[in-house]
This record gives C-alpha cells, sequence and structure tokens, in this order.
C-alpha cells in the first residue's frame, strides 16, 4: 500500500509540473504575440486580464488535458490495482487531479482561470448534480412490488419502456425509474453484467434522442432556436440503433437464461403494485421545471462574476424543494425496501467535480474552434458523417452538451457566416439538415460509449454494483461492450444515414 501511495504522488508531481510548465510555456507564447501585435505586452498582465480580455482556449496547449487524462486512467484502474483505496478514497483523488489542474492554472492566468473554474462550476457542474440528485431521490421513492421474474422477454419489455420513456422524462429520468426493477427482477440470475450495459445502451443514451428533454445536447439547441419537435428527424436513425440492440439482447439473454438451466420455483405469486406513486408528481414537476427553464426569460443574476439565468437558479431551487418534498412524503421503509442507499449519487458528486475541473481546458480548447490546438478537427470536418463521428467521439469522453454547440456553430459559422442566429438555425433545420442530424445524433448516441459519456451511465453502474453486480471496468466498458455492439451499429447508421 505504501509503495501505491508513494507511485501515486510521483504521478502527482510529475502531472503538476508538468501542466504548469506548459501553461506557462503557453502564457508566454501568447506574451510574445502580444508584442506582434500590439496588445498586452507583458506576461503578468495577461495573467492577472479578465475574462473578457483573454481567449484562453485559443492559447492552451494539449499538455493542459493531462490531468483530465489522468482523472480517467484513475477511474480506469485504480478500482482494479488498489480497490480498497479507492473506495474509501475516491472523492480524495478526484479532488487531487483537479488540484494539479486548478493551482497552476490560476497560478499562471490568475482572474481569467478563476473566471473558467467558477464558469464550468456553476454553469455546468452545479445544474448537473442537482438534476441528478433530484432525479435519483425521487425515484428511489417509486417501488414496484410483486413477482415480477426476469425472463428474457420480460427483461426485453423492461427496455422498450425505457426506450420510450426516456425522450419525454429525460435518459436520466427514465434510468432512475427503471433500474431498480431491473434489478430486483433478476436477483435470481447468474449473468447480469451484460443487461446493465446493454440498460445504458438503450434507456441512458439512445433513447433520449426524440426530444429536447431527452438529453441536455438537444436541450441546448432547442435554446438556440431548433424546433421542439425537430428532433423526431432522428427517429429513425434512433429506431435503427434500438432495434438492433434489443435484437441483440434478446439473443444474449435467451442464450444466458437457458445457459443457466434455471428450474422454475414454486411461489406465491404476488400481484404486481406501484407504490409511492405521488413521486410521478414529482418527477412530472421537475420535467415541467426543466422545459420551463429554456422557455422563460426572466433576466440574468451575477454569481462570482457569472452570469447566470435568473430562471435557471430557480429551477435548480424547484429541483431542490422536489427531492425534498420527496424525501418528506415517502415512508422511509418505502426506501428500504427499495434498497435506496446515498452512495451511488455521492460517488457520483466526487468523481464529476474532478471530471469537470480537469475537463476545463480540453473544452476551452475545442470552443477556440480553428484557432485553438485542436484546430485541426475542426477544419477537417466537411461531410456530415465526419460531424457524426467527431462530435460523437469527443462527446464519449468529454460533456456532450458543450460538444454539441461547438459543432452546431461550427456548423453555422461553415454555411451561414455573418446570418442573424435565428435566420441561420431555421435555415440549418431545412436546407442543410442533414448535417444538424448527424450533430445531434452523435452527441447522443456516443454518449453511451464511456461511463462519463451521459449523466446516468456513472449511476445506473454505481446502482448495480451496490446491489451486488460486478461491473466492467472503465476500460473493460469500451472494450468489450462499446467497441463490439456500439460502434459497428454506428457504422451501420453512417451508411444507411450519412
Amino acid at each position: 500500500m505504501n509503495f501505491n501511495k508513494n507511485i501515486t504522488v510521483i504521478i502527482f508531481i510529475i502531472t503538476f509540473i508538468f501542466s504548469a510548465f506548459s501553461l506557462s510555456f503557453a502564457s508566454n507564447i501568447e506574451s510574445d504575440k502580444s508584442v506582434l501585435t500590439g496588445g498586452v505586452h507583458h506576461k503578468e498582465d495577461i495573467s492577472q486580464a479578465g475574462h473578457e480580455h483573454i481567449n484562453l482556449g485559443e492559447i492552451l496547449p494539449i499538455g493542459s488535458c493531462i490531468p483530465f487524462a489522468f482523472m480517467l486512467l484513475s477511474i480506469a484502474f485504480l478500482p482494479l490495482i488498489i480497490p480498497s483505496f479507492w473506495h474509501r478514497h475516491f472523492g480524495k483523488i478526484s479532488i487531487f487531479w483537479a488540484l494539479t489542474l486548478a493551482v497552476p492554472f490560476v497560478f499562471i492566468y490568475k482572474g481569467a482561470a478563476i473566471y473558467e473554474l467558477f464558469h464550468i462550476i456553476i454553469l455546468d457542474y452545479v445544474p448537473f448534480i442537482v438534476l441528478l440528485w433530484a432525479l435519483y431521490t425521487v425515484s428511489g421513492g417509486i417501488l414496484l412490488r410483486g413477482s415480477l421474474r426476469g425472463t428474457p422477454i420480460v427483461n426485453t419489455v423492461i427496455l422498450i419502456i425505457g426506450v420510450i420513456l426516456a425522450s419525454w422524462m429525460g435518459t436520466t429520468g427514465a434510468a432512475m425509474l427503471l433500474i431498480r426493477p431491473m434489478i430486483r427482477a433478476n436477483n435470481y440470475r447468474k449473468n447480469k453484467t451484460f443487461m446493465v450495459v446493454f440498460f445504458i445502451f438503450l434507456v441512458g443514451n439512445i433513447g433520449g434522442s426524440l426530444t429536447p428533454l431527452g438529453d441536455p445536447p438537444l436541450f441546448l439547441g432547442f435554446l438556440h432556436g431548433v424546433n421542439f419537435l425537430w428532433t423526431f428527424n432522428l427517429f429513425f436513425k434512433m429506431l435503427t440503433v434500438s432495434t438492433i440492440l434489443i435484437l441483440i439482447y434478446f439473443i444474449m439473454d435467451t442464450y444466458y437464461y437457458r445457459k443457466e438451466k434455471i428450474t422454475p420455483v414454486k411461489e406465491e405469486k404476488i400481484p404486481l403494485k406501484l407504490e409511492g406513486t405521488y413521486n410521478f408528481l414529482f418527477l412530472a414537476g421537475i420535467v415541467g421545471a426543466v422545459l420551463a427553464s429554456g422557455l422563460l426569460d426572466l433576466g440574468e443574476v451575477n454569481t462570482f462574476g457569472i452570469h447566470r439565468a435568473t430562471i435557471d437558479w430557480l429551477r435548480d431551487g424547484c429541483l431542490i424543494l422536489l427531492g425534498f418534498l420527496s424525501l418528506l412524503t415517502t415512508p422511509r421503509n418505502l426506501r428500504e425496501d427499495n434498497e435506496f442507499t446515498w452512495f451511488p449519487i455521492i460517488e457520483v458528486a466526487s468523481l464529476f467535480i474532478g471530471i469537470f475541473i480537469t475537463m476545463a481546458p480540453c473544452l476551452l480548447i475545442l470552443k477556440a474552434g480553428e484557432k485553438g490546438a485542436l484546430g485541426f478537427i475542426i477544419e477537417a470536418v466537411k461531410e456530415p458523417y465526419h460531424y457524426f463521428w467527431v462530435v460523437g467521439l469527443l462527446s464519449a469522453f468529454l460533456d456532450n452538451a458543450p460538444t454539441y454547440l461547438t459543432f452546431f456553430n461550427t456548423a453555422l459559422g461553415s454555411f451561414y457566416a455573418g446570418m442573424p442566429e435565428s435566420e441561420a438555425v431555421r435555415l440549418l433545420m431545412t436546407e442543410k439538415t442533414l448535417y444538424l442530424k448527424a450533430i445531434s445524433a452523435g452527441a447522443v448516441f456516443f454518449g453511451a460509449c464511456s461511463y462519463i459519456g451521459n449523466a446516468p451511465n456513472f449511476m445506473v453502474k454505481s446502482i448495480a454494483e451496490s446491489s451486488g453486480i460486478k461491473m466492467p471496468g472503465f476500460f473493460g466498458y469500451i472494450l468489450k461492450y462499446s467497441l463490439i455492439f456500439l460502434i459497428p451499429c454506428f457504422l451501420i447508421v453512417t451508411l444507411i444515414f450519412f
């Protein structure tokens, strides 16, 4: 254990130094550029400049993304190498890597860096974790009692219901509502890992592609003028992927069900009954609050220099209120029977604060477009299938919402430069609809490729593990499932539609 700790400390020091050197190097380059252009003349001026004076995304090097890479590697390998240490200290490890980015970042760029870190915490992390907490809390108060036996047909029906619900109550809402009943229905089965993985594929991601309520990237598109029902243009793409995955799942489930040679157990059949159904009112309130936040304009509030819509703060407050109302009105024994614990949401909140902070330079570079260190990627994106795969692959490991918005704006700039956004978006939906379909489908579909690709993925994994189901590690999930089942489906979608 001491050896592992020493290795971790060494890695931390090396990463910290490399990150500081890379950021300092970028700052020196920008200082030299400013001398030539007659702008800011000294590195100190750049370091102290506010966010309005400097676009960090244009000067940050690829090396600034290294803490994010180590954060992902920690999630992938530490549970395998030092599992007991990881499960006791995953929150500290998350903060550990966040600091390797934040300390040199703030030291070099001062005000501009502080602004960007507050920006990603207030505008991205806070609403992310508040929504997830509310959905987790409310869905944990809904219990399905009775004799539900997880046969291949029953499991397939649950997945189909989840796919249908995902677009109307969000992938997170549908996943949190159905994952526990599915796990309980299959508690007598031996092979359950693939069930949870396909649940993540279908309910946690693919199913949320038909409305802006389904997945955050589509909601961003709605906020920028994409019609609410336009996303139904993704129906046949969603249907193609869902049908293939559901058929594969049914075949696999049937194979394992027969292989396990499960003998029917004579037991009293208890009629199915939903308890805590009043929590559906709270779920409806959550969906309504999210939708209202995209329709109402009540001005902005300045919080630590970050301008955030007043309605967004009201939405978050409403979600917290609905969560507490669910806790107050739901009997404790019902949650206990539902095997409800706080560990999954604590784990997600702890890990994702590190992910969001270390991810900040990656998103800034991406948002800088052709002027950033990843400009060669932006410049190479020309055809619809380029958008589908580039947006998708980036969405699998970065936040799919800003990735969607970056390439959404890239498409607008490529085809309708200088045109007002409202008119440009209208033309993008009609004249260049294939490009918008590719961007939208890529952001939603590829979120299933990794545990951090979409909000419910890691949550479902954590709930499954707390129920005793052995889930694959970060790279195991990708190698054993995503590459084998998802990527061929996406190639088929590319050939047929893009």
